[in-house]
């Protein structure tokens, strides 16, 4: 195990480990416990009571946050004629088709989320192996195939984030910037969860929500009251 810094070891010290924090406690020790010399991303990680395996069970999809993630995302479209046009219009940074799937294939990643229509599905499909393990292949589940590239873009832009319940049962996404005020992440904290409480499966049984914690880039975890967050 990697040896921890002083200023981590600092901030760990500020944290009751046996507490569990309500959502404005938590972000407000956060702030308090945050030394990175950047604005540094502040992450939420959720633990379920789920068996990813089953196919109810795995849980995946997309919201966009109320006041998105302070990060602007580099989109990548692969559509033609007038879709491609749409996509364009609507603020993608690349757009195309067969030369695109073939920058791809060389290797080339640089973009942060990728946009298919179905038209073109059997083209990117090629690009699995390249963009599977990155989690950026294209998913009607995310909406990130669609024929409303408009609205796909967009919404990516504002700061759409998607989430998947990993093979530990956590789901784990981005909430926002250190520089955000402390309603704004509470807002998009409570979001969060309560979209993890409506898509909650019919066939989870017993305690459905685990551990729920929050951190930035370099902090520890704070841990949560999940009854606590919504109030």
């Amino acid at each position: 195990m990697a040896k921890k810094g002083k200023k981590y070891l600092e901030a760990l010290k500020k944290i009751d480990r046996e507490k569990r924090y309500s959502a404005p406690e938590a972000i407000e020790l956060l702030k308090d416990v945050s030394f990175e010399g950047f604005d540094a991303t502040v992450e939420c990680v959720i633990r379920l009571n789920v068996d990813p395996r089953k196919a109810d069970q795995n849980l995946r999809g997309a919201i966009v946050l109320p006041h998105g993630t302070g990060k602007t995302k580099r989109v990548l479209v692969f559509a033609k004629g007038d879709k491609a046009k749409e996509a364009e219009e609507a603020g993608a940074d690349y757009v195309g088709e067969d030369e695109l799937v073939d920058k791809v294939m060389k290797g080339w990643t640089d973009f942060d989320t990728v946009v298919a229509t179905p038209d073109m599905m059997a083209k990117v499909g090629k690009l699995g192996r390249t963009l599977g393990p990155k989690g950026l292949m294209p998913n009607p589940k995310t909406g990130t195939v669609t024929m409303d590239v408009k609205k796909a873009v967009e919404e990516i832009k504002a700061g759409k984030i998607e989430y998947r319940v990993d093979k530990t049962k956590n789901v784990h996404v981005i909430i926002g910037k250190v520089s955000f005020d402390n309603q704004q992440l509470i807002d998009n904290l409570r979001f969060f969860y309560d979209t993890m409480l409506k898509i909650k499966p019919a066939t989870a049984k017993g305690v459905y929500v685990k551990n729920i914690s929050v951190a930035t880039t370099m902090t520890p975890g704070i841990k949560m009251n999940p009854d606590a967050i919504l109030k």
